[in-house]
């Protein structure tokens, strides 16, 4: 079970680098402003800051979830186990909050959460 939680841990850790990837570098481009249901490119500009911000908090997230399974193959199970459970939990209950704003964003939050909460079960039942 600990090869599938770290599976399902690491594509959560990519996708959230992904994520990243569209709020920091990539938000004024009307691909992803229009993904995330912006209407116009100056509200792109304005909530510009505010997206690089929310990104480093997935890239940090996605980067703690890759060492915590890094570290669990390492070696040092307890310590990856810890990062990459505590990574996964953080990025399903961003989930939950991202849902909280609206019964729209289900399936914003269910491709955010989904990933992460499976690698939770199954390195816990592991």
């Amino acid at each position: 079970m600990a090869v599938v939680a770290s599976v399902l841990v690491g594509l959560a850790a990519l996708l959230h680098v992904y994520i990243w990837y569209m709020e920091s570098l990539a938000w004024r481009t009307p691909a992803i402003w229009k993904r995330f249901g912006l209407a116009s490119q100056a509200d792109a500009d304005t909530t510009a800051p505010l997206a690089y911000n929310q990104g480093f908090y997935n890239l940090f997230l996605a980067i703690g979830a890759g060492l915590g399974v890094i570290l669990y193959w390492a070696g040092a199970r307890d310590a990856g186990f810890a990062l990459a459970v505590f990574s996964a939990a953080s990025m399903f209950a961003a989930s939950l909050v991202l849902l909280s704003t609206g019964r729209s964003r289900l399936r914003a939050a269910a491709t955010q959460g989904t990933l992460p909460l499976l690698g939770l079960i199954f390195f816990v039942l592991s």
